[in-house]
């Protein structure tokens, strides 16, 4: 039997987008079990259902995606949501997880946990060098406090829990919302919105100046499986693409993927948010082989055309 047929897979947060791309990759392995309940059938903030959902599915493989998450605004609007319900949900599944003796656990993180201005590229040993930038701190530090308790686990009970950290995810099936969305779908509809309306300008926030790192979602996925299936180790794993642009030019180039002919305009009284971001991305090809194989305009052209279809129903 292959790796994963012997699996019996849970997977929170299965229906979020990265979540569903996750899905249809593990769907084409052929596991011995694919399970993926909505957070409507168990409320992990809750106590007790963490338990309930690891008695309920007995999994030997975990791989937790699910999170309260969002972009500076909605961040700066509820911390306090954030950062209780995204650490209330890891710390009460994970101990669950290990309380049950799940033979694997896949632990999502982000980006958002590491310091203000850790020197780019991000490596791993900076993870703890410095506090959050400020807008998404209660959310990076809450997902980070996972990362302490799969090690912790693994220290004091032998729990084989890994960690992954993604940089920021594009890609088909985006949160286009503009109150949660982040940045490349928030622009991409923003542009494509201005462009169908005849709009003469877009406002974007910031300066521009900030500098950003994207992965498409397929790829990330992708990133994920090789984890699960090949490493073992007790330190993060940064999942990236490693290359670094401004939000001025990524702005301009969804301005001209989209068609928009318009101005467009930086309400620089809004916040940049961390000053730049690139990962360090060695450890993941050298230890499970991963390296990014979409390019920025590949997956950009793939997500307009995923908002364009999903704008004309």
């Amino acid at each position: 039997m292959s790796f994963w047929e012997k699996q019996r897979v849970l997977v929170t947060g299965g229906s979020g987008f990265l979540g569903s791309h996750l899905m249809r990759l593990l769907q084409a392995q052929n596991c011995g079990a694919l399970i993926a309940p909505r957070s409507s059938e168990y409320d992990l903030v809750k106590g007790g259902e963490a338990e309930r959902l690891i008695a309920d599915t007995r999994p030997t493989l975990l791989f937790h995606l699910a999170a309260i998450c969002g972009g500076i605004g909605v961040n700066r609007a509820h911390p306090s949501r954030f950062f209780y319900g995204n650490a209330m949900m890891g710390i009460q599944l994970i101990e669950e997880a290990r309380k049950a003796g799940v033979e694997k656990a896949v632990i999502v993180g982000t980006i958002c946990a590491y310091p203000k201005f850790t020197p780019v590229p991000f490596k791993e040993e900076d993870l703890w060098s410095g506090y959050p930038e400020e807008t998404n701190a209660p959310y990076g530090l809450a997902k980070k406090m996972l990362l302490v308790q799969a090690q912790a686990c693994r220290q004091e009970f032998g729990s084989n829990f890994i960690y992954l950290l993604p940089v920021n995810l594009y890609g088909p099936g985006d949160n286009f919302n503009l109150e949660t969305s982040h940045v490349i779908p928030a622009l991409i509809r923003k542009m494509e919105d201005a462009r169908l309306s005849g709009a003469k300008d877009v406002v974007l926030w910031g300066t521009g100046g900030a500098s950003r790192e994207f992965l498409f979602v397929e790829d990330c996925a992708r990133g994920m499986l090789r984890a699960a299936e090949k490493y073992h180790g007790a330190e993060p794993i940064n999942l990236g693409a490693g290359f670094e642009i401004t939000i001025r030019e990524l702005a301009e180039k969804i301005k001209k993927l989209t068609g928009f002919t318009g101005d467009i305009i930086w309400d620089e009284t809004r916040p940049d948010g961390q000053p730049r971001r690139m990962l360090d991305v060695s450890r993941a090809e050298r230890e499970f082989g991963f390296c990014a194989s979409t390019t920025l305009d590949e997956g950009l052209l793939k997500t307009i055309a995923s908002y364009r279809s999903e704008h004309a129903k």
